[in-house]
C-alpha cells in the first residue's frame, strides 16, 4: 500500500507543473512533467509486479 500513496503523492505534486504547461505555455514544467510520468510509469509497473507476486503466493 505504501507504493499506491507513493502514487497519489506523485500525482498530486505534477499538478502544478501540468497546469503550467497545459495554461501557461511553460515548456519546462512540461519536461518535469514529462519526466514526473516516467517515475510514474515505474511506480506503477513495480506495484503490478508486487500484486502479482503476492497473488501467485496466496495461489500456493
Amino acid at each position: 500500500m505504501k507504493k499506491f500513496t507513493e502514487v497519489k503523492e506523485l500525482i498530486a505534486s505534477l499538478e502544478a507543473d501540468a497546469d503550467k504547461f497545459y495554461n501557461k505555455g511553460n515548456s519546462a514544467a512540461g519536461t518535469r512533467v514529462r519526466k514526473g510520468m516516467q517515475d510514474l510509469k515505474n511506480l506503477a509497473q513495480a506495484i503490478r509486479l508486487e500484486v502479482q507476486e503476492a497473488k501467485n503466493k496466496e495461489a500456493k
